[in-house]
């Protein structure tokens, strides 16, 4: 009997740490946490999009989108 509850305790944690799939529920807004830059206003992407601009590297394969509204000003030339 204390086998069964043990094996049943076990199964239960098992399905609360269980996590799902990337792009359902929550994980979602955790993901984009997770794969933003530049002071959360960029997104951590293999190429741009058409109206973003790269601006720093995320790691060795990934670029830093950002809005251009969002980057700094560049003075000097």
């Amino acid at each position: 009997m204390a086998t069964r509850s043990v094996l049943l305790a076990l199964v239960v944690l098992d399905l609360l740490f269980y996590i799902p799939p990337g792009r359902s529920g929550p994980n979602v807004y955790i993901q984009k946490i997770f794969a933003s830059c530049w002071r959360l206003h960029g997104t951590c992407r293999t190429k741009c999009l058409k109206n973003e601009q790269y601006h720093i590297f995320c790691d060795t394969t990934r670029l830093c989108c950002v809005n251009p509204k969002y980057l700094p000003i560049l003075t000097g030339k």
